[in-house]
């Protein structure tokens, strides 16, 4: 059986600098937001080429803080409207939601399964304060449209970068520094995944930076004396020690999906499964390669009798869930369309080639 994701062998390689980066965490005596977390900020932000990042405690509070921290200096306010995926996880929408702003859900495009640029454009409105892009399964946004309209606009656009660390547009800036700020998770099966919950902000915007910074800590400026209705979201002291660890092998990691990604895309030849749109450029990490099948359940009791694992990011659409009825009455079909066929099958930076060739065998024989 080749697993869809086996985070066992993708951590084991850097079992033995977690085992000293726990001892060195433990001899310290020091475990929230120790150097650890501040040598981690450091780190990510020089490589997302930010003047700031903020570790927070996923990728969700990442978002909340951001919108929350806008809030406070008087870009946004309750009730202002922020466009966004109606494909997207649900995250995304909740944290919208909790900051007391509105979601605007806006279509697909199906071939990139990220914004459709006319849907977007006709679904800003007087209300319209902010543009949040996801950039899905890790290909970033269309955001040099994006941008151009947040210009027209004078909208705040906030990236939605749980899935891409390290995508990079063709102006060589990478996903976090596109726009005026960004949410990342590192939930474990990111691309740089921790052993357990984190998030973090990273923006250029100093009075931002400051605000989250005291928001993710009770609201506080320093101990005891707090400023803000604050959070409790600060990111845990040894998974930055452990995010430290693999920081460095991010991008080789992320070069060896896109290898296996141009493999699958050359050699899958089966008019059944809609493999997905690539440039070939950097702009896509493949956190996910994800297909599309009519007849998924088909497919899927195939590749189990088979032996190629898989999961469906994401079954149920944003608007069919329970958690936002208000939304129940709205069609896209697009959206529709993508959560009911599509289905991710095994990408990562351990994956073999013998184990590609067996997993490329069994889809073209479908």
């Amino acid at each position: 059986m080749i697993p869809f994701l086996d985070l066992h062998a993708i951590n084991h390689r850097f079992e033995e600098q977690f085992q000293n980066s726990f001892k060195q965490f433990l001899d310290s005596g020091y475990y929230i937001l120790g150097s650890q977390v501040k040598l981690f900020e450091a780190n990510f932000a020089n490589y997302c080429g930010t003047a700031h990042c903020i570790g927070v405690g996923n990728g969700l509070d990442a978002l909340r803080l951001i919108l929350e921290g806008y809030k406070i200096l008087g870009r946004l306010k309750d009730n202002d409207e922020v466009l966004v995926a109606s494909n997207t996880y649900i995250a995304t929408i909740l944290a919208i939601k909790q900051a007391g702003l509105i979601p605007v859900l806006v279509e697909a495009e199906l071939r990139t399964y990220n914004f459709y640029i006319k849907s977007l454009k006709n679904s800003i409105s007087k209300e319209t304060k902010a543009i949040m892009p996801v950039h899905l399964y890790g290909e970033l946004a269309p955001m040099n449209e994006i941008l151009k309209i947040s210009k027209e606009h004078n909208l705040l656009v906030i990236e939605d970068a749980a899935q891409a660390h390290g995508a990079k547009n063709s102006e060589g800036k990478l996903a976090g520094n596109i726009g005026d700020a960004a949410g990342f998770s590192f939930y474990p099966t990111k691309n740089l995944g921790a052993l357990g919950d984190g998030g973090a902000v990273t923006t250029n915007d100093d009075e931002l930076a400051e605000t989250i910074k005291k928001l993710r800590n009770y609201g506080a400026s320093t101990k005891y004396v707090n400023e803000l209705v604050g959070f409790n979201s600060r990111l845990d002291e040894i998974q930055a020690a452990f995010l430290n660890c693999k920081l460095p092998s991010l991008d080789s990691d992320n070069e060896h999906r896109r290898k296996i990604a141009k493999k699958y895309i050359s050699e899958i030849k089966n008019d059944k499964i809609q493999l997905p749109f690539w440039s070939g450029d950097v702009d896509h990490i493949f956190h996910l390669f994800v297909v599309r099948v009519e007849r998924r359940n088909d497919f899927i009791d195939y590749l189990d009798r088979n032996g190629v694992g898989h999961l469906i990011h994401y079954p149920i659409a944003p608007h069919k869930q329970e958690a936002l009825l208000e939304y129940s009455h709205l069609k896209f079909p697009v959206t529709e369309k993508i959560h009911a066929e599509v289905i991710s099958i095994p990408i990562s930076p351990i994956l073999s080639e013998a184990e590609v060739d067996t997993i490329i065998s069994v889809l073209n024989k479908y």
